[in-house]
């Protein structure tokens, strides 16, 4: 089996916000949260995305322990070493999941929140993602498309969409993340392949997926062509790009805050 990683952070100014670990039988993927608002921790979003990863790592080994146990596990051990946190704060730090374990002749998979799981299972492309994320705030997201990056109105628009959002966030009717509570693991899509089945598997967190999902240049299919072919910095090379000829979200108008590292 050939494994293979790559990660960049959308503002090349600011810590990288997202997390992954990858082994032979083992990947694990966090993209954390933006913080856009207070959220009454000290450490913020880079540190709980790596303590929660590392955490679930270092648990997933255990494979008579299931993946939902795993994650729930996870989350409580890392709330404990938020010494000095709010963890009820709304804004508390949070992170979308993704998790693939081979276990014997069977491929496991977890996924809370909207990183993407792709399965290429010969006849056809299991796409495994959460977007409720998407059905939230869709006023406040649309107004903040329109509003060219960079500007005081962006910024504004998008802090009302964080608000929206947060208000939503694990909550019935809302979306759900990893954060302080260990009982969202009840809505995270799990299930496992037959190794036999499984010729390629990816991991894409919603910003590599948007070359899909956003530009439309690419289907799924050809994303792991992509990956397998070219690797995973050279996918990351091509959403750089597109968004590198929009710097202002005029024909992608994205919620994203910040100008992109050039590609």
């Amino acid at each position: 089996m050939r494994v293979a990683t790559a990660t960049d952070p959308g503002n090349p100014l600011g810590a990288n916000e997202d997390w992954v670990t990858a082994a032979q039988s083992l990947i694990v993927v966090l993209d954390g949260a933006t913080a856009r608002t207070e959220t009454g921790c000290i450490h913020g979003v880079s540190w709980y995305a790596a303590k929660l990863g590392s955490t679930i790592t270092s648990l997933a080994i255990d494979h008579d322990q299931n993946l939902g146990t795993v994650l729930s596990n996870a989350i409580s051990m890392t709330a404990r070493q938020h010494n000095g946190c709010d963890l009820r704060h709304p804004g508390t730090p949070s992170a979308t999941v993704a998790i693939l374990r081979l276990t014997e002749d069977v491929l496991e998979y977890l996924v809370l929140g909207d990183t993407t799981i792709l399965v290429d299972a010969g006849d056809t492309i299991q796409v495994l993602s959460d977007a409720r994320v998407d059905a939230t705030a869709r006023a406040e997201r649309a107004e903040a498309n329109r509003h060219p990056l960079g500007s005081a109105e962006k910024q504004a628009a998008l802090l009302r969409m964080k608000h929206a959002e947060l208000a939503a966030r694990n909550q019935p009717g809302g979306f759900w993340v990893a954060a302080a509570d260990p009982t969202v693991v009840t809505h995270a899509i799990t299930g496992k392949f037959p190794m036999d089945r499984v010729r390629r598997a990816a991991v894409l967190t919603d910003g590599a997926a948007r070359i899909v999902t956003l530009f439309d240049l690419l289907d799924w299919h050809s994303v792991l062509d992509v990956l397998n072919d070219e690797g995973p910095t050279e996918l990351i090379h091509r959403v750089r790009a597109i968004e590198a000829a929009d710097p202002i979200g005029i024909r992608w108008p994205a919620t994203r805050t910040a100008t992109t590292r050039p590609s």
